[in-house]
């Protein structure tokens, strides 16, 4: 039952993160919500990390919508759109 809970927490988590990271570049986002759960996920961890080394604790709810908002620009990038929208 934990570790349902766990992965659950992770979904929301994920999808909170990945929502900001969305909203914080305007224009739509061609991205599944799957999409935005994992970069949400994905965006916490690297943040975590990246924090932890550089100010000696974990980077927060901040530090992970940062980081999936550049996330977030460099799918965009990929998929042939700017900063401002998608192709």
């Amino acid at each position: 039952m934990e570790l349902v809970l766990l992965i659950l927490f992770f979904v929301v988590w994920g999808a909170i993160v990945g929502g900001l990271g969305r909203l914080a570049l305007p224009g739509p986002d061609p991205m599944s919500m799957g999409e935005t759960i994992l970069i949400g996920i994905g965006s916490s961890l690297v943040a975590g990390f990246l924090f932890r080394v550089l100010f000696g604790n974990g980077g927060g709810i901040v530090g992970s919508a940062l980081v999936a908002t550049g996330v977030v620009y460099l799918v965009r990038r990929s998929r042939g759109g700017g900063l401002q929208a998608p192709r």
